[in-house]
């Protein structure tokens, strides 16, 4: 309990202490090289500790192999679920911000959103100077250009707000993967803090980067990332109280007694496949789209791949020398 948050406090305090040296025009393949680090740390948590764990259970300490504890095909289908819950929730979390956002959905990009509008309409206006004896026609095409000059900056903020609220749900899953790791072991929960750690600093500062350009002050973007960091805890507490009223469970059943649907499992076993499953969506279809986005530019973009193929191995790497030293 005392690790989960101590961890929580570690992943929500210092990349928004961070933010502070951080310019809100930081330039994007920086950011993506962070980014493209953070995944990789992501996908090697998920492959290497929370996936091996949900389904082979605890390394023991006195083989040089993990000792299966799910015996049956009951106990795979309902981990199986948790580890698709978690995917779908944030697969629904994502659909109805870009719904409600008009098209536009949570994400770490911090480019304005509103140069391509903008654009649009300038080219209308110069399109309808070129015509002659059309003034009328003129007045009105300028009155659309500034409807549509000034719908984008409503929609960026809306945008913003949108984005604070995925945050705060975002850092409650993270929070719940902290309660959840420690629980099942200190090595697990070790290399997930670890994991979340590095996912958080590019995530803050590109969501960071949005609230800058959406019209909020310095102090107040800082101050509103503070502000969803309160979901790390909150989802840590639920965690914890979710794992202690399992362990509460366990203790007053007899061994022999079924739980969830006839199997062994209790819900605090469904938490670590539920965060992996949401941990795979951020990295896969959250973040890497954007990793795909090109400039156009021949070498600019071979530079920034390579930059990007190095960051996102040297973020797995990390992973697999962590559980490699687990196995010693």
């Amino acid at each position: 309990m005392v690790n989960s948050l101590l961890a929580t406090a570690y992943i929500s305090i210092f990349p928004n202490l961070l933010l502070y040296f951080v310019p809100p025009n930081i330039d994007t393949g920086a950011l993506n090289v962070l980014v493209s680090f953070a995944v990789g740390g992501l996908l090697g948590d998920v492959f290497l500790h929370l996936l091996p764990h949900t389904f082979l259970g605890e390394h023991s300490h006195d083989h040089d192999h993990a000792m299966p504890m799910v015996h049956d095909n009951k106990k795979n289908v309902l981990l199986g679920v948790g580890l698709f819950a978690g995917f779908f929730f944030f697969f629904v979390m994502d659909k109805m911000m870009r719904v409600l956002n008009g098209g536009s959905g949570h994400s770490h990009d911090h480019h304005h959103h509103d140069h391509k509008k903008n654009d649009d309409a300038v080219a209308v206006t110069k399109e309808d100077d070129g015509r002659d004896g059309l003034r009328q026609r003129k007045k009105n095409t300028a009155d659309d250009t500034t409807v549509k000059t000034a719908e984008p900056a409503n929609g960026v903020k809306l945008s913003a707000y949108l984005n604070l609220f995925a945050d705060f749900t975002h850092n409650m899953t993270d929070g719940l993967a902290m309660a959840a790791s420690f629980y099942a072991s200190p090595a697990v929960g070790a290399t997930t803090a670890v994991a979340v750690f590095f996912h958080e600093i590019p995530h803050e500062v590109g969501d960071y980067a949005i609230l800058i350009q959406s019209g909020f002050s310095k102090k107040r973007a800082m101050l509103a990332q503070f502000t969803t960091a309160i979901g790390a805890f909150l989802g840590t507490i639920i965690g914890i109280l979710i794992e202690e009223a399992s362990i509460a469970s366990g203790k007053l059943h007899t061994k022999d007694e079924p739980g969830l649907l006839g199997t062994e499992l209790r819900w605090g076993d469904l938490v670590i496949p539920f965060t992996a499953g949401g941990f795979l969506y951020i990295a896969t279809v959250g973040v890497i789209p954007e990793l795909l986005e090109m400039s156009g530019k021949l070498q600019k973009d071979r530079r920034q791949a390579f930059m990007e193929f190095y960051a996102m191995l040297i973020g797995v790497g990390l992973m697999v020398a962590i559980s490699w030293n687990e196995l010693d």
